[in-house]
């Protein structure tokens, strides 16, 4: 079974077609600037990236020429290979707790959660739209926030007055999920535990961050909140401030609310600390080859939030077993795991730091004398999208 996973955004297209039963990535694209010069690149399996500049001016072009590259490289016969279409959709909302196949009620939910991710869900659309008018398929819906609707209601709601929620529905909905997802299933089966009897906390760190609290194989808590704002500081974006300093700053500097949410989601973080970049491969070359203290410290306090977290999510669980880590940072930056887990030994945490700073797949990173496994996973949020998409057609056809 051959599944299409399509994960489009306002002005991008990125796609991998899954052999599923194998689950093996056959080919890959993505298309990015859609609308003028779009930079392209197309990957078969065991074969060179292939990139270049072209001229597509809209997301059903963009979705052909890729689909043309697939049948060119004897990736496929035809269009009809194409057996079912997964998409990545941030935002589910509260109408969506599991994945789903995609219809007209569906559609009309995704766009109900516009508001809620104005810069994603209405993309998400225009990818289903392109992919109805090529493919006579059926198409399922994953949604990045489904993985988190299993939190209690004390962990969702905000402490404001309760008709915003009932209103508005403002409260607490987690981002990654399909990563925290996949990444909790493969460390369980990496030390060989069933992951319905796992205390765990799962840390994607990659320029957006989140980490999530699950136990017995449910997310009970997860640091993004509303939106991907909240939460630890990332690449870009402050994570969780006092929230006076919006209104202070506001004053202060004669600012918009328009221009503080720019500078909360694209000016803060580890760029806003270091001074230097968001990429945490620059701040390192300047923290610890050209001795920039600056950079250091907004390293320092990255692992710190982290360490907040840990502290606040092993209390909820009363306890934890496994301590995962994935994405660029998670699995790329063995600086960061160390300074994380540094002075956490009270929990059990302990990290080898030989083990630590060996590269690799799936590994365990911890002590054997360790309580807690301390493992790195990289995660495969385009496998775990055609597996939910295998699984949610299987139960529709039985």
């Amino acid at each position: 079974m051959k599944i299409l996973v399509v994960n489009c955004g306002s002005s991008s297209l990125k796609c991998q077609l899954i052999e599923i039963e194998q689950e093996v990535c056959l080919a890959k694209a993505s298309i990015e600037e859609i609308g003028n010069n779009a930079k392209y690149s197309f990957e078969k399996k065991d074969s060179n990236k292939v990139k270049k500049e072209l001229k597509i001016i809209n997301h059903e072009i963009a979705l052909n020429k890729i689909i043309d590259d697939l049948i060119q490289n004897n990736v496929i016969n035809s269009i009809n290979d194409v057996d079912a279409i997964g998409h990545r959709i941030v935002h589910g909302g509260e109408f969506f707790k599991n994945s789903v196949i995609i219809n007209d009620t569906v559609i009309l939910g995704i766009q109900n959660c516009c508001d809620l991710a104005p810069l994603h869900n209405p993309a998400h659309l225009i990818g289903i739209n392109a992919c109805k008018k090529i493919f006579d398929k059926k198409m399922v819906a994953v949604f990045d926030t489904a993985f988190h609707q299993t939190m209690p209601k004390k962990a969702f709601i905000y402490p404001v007055p309760y008709e915003y929620y009932e209103k508005y529905h403002l409260r607490k909905y987690g981002f990654h999920g399909t990563s925290h997802e996949y990444v909790s299933k493969k460390a369980a089966e990496l030390i060989g535990k069933d992951i319905t009897k796992l205390k765990m906390i799962t840390c994607h760190l990659g320029n957006g961050a989140s980490l999530s609290a699950i136990q017995n194989g449910k997310c009970v808590n997860t640091t993004m909140g509303f939106t991907p704002l909240a939460g630890i500081m990332m690449g870009t974006r402050s994570g969780d401030i006092d929230p006076s300093i919006i209104p202070f700053l506001m004053k202060k500097e004669n600012l918009t609310i328009s221009e503080i949410e720019n500078i909360l989601n694209t000016k803060s973080g580890l760029l806003g600390l270091s001074k230097v970049s968001s990429d945490c491969r620059e701040i390192k070359r300047e923290a610890w080859e050209n001795n920039n203290k600056q950079a250091l410290f907004a390293l320092e306090k990255f692992s710190y939030r982290i360490k907040e977290y840990l502290g606040a999510f092993i209390s909820i669980m009363n306890g934890i077993d496994v301590l995962v880590f994935t994405a660029g940072l998670g699995e790329n930056f063995s600086e960061i795991r160390e300074m994380i887990c540094e002075n956490t030994s009270f929990f059990g945490i302990e990290i080898d730091k030989e083990k630590n700073v060996l590269h690799g797949k799936e590994r365990i990173i911890s002590t054997d004398s360790s309580k807690v496994k301390i493992v790195v996973i990289p995660t495969n949020e385009e496998l775990m999208i055609a597996r939910e998409t295998k699984k949610t057609i299987q139960k529709t056809n039985d």
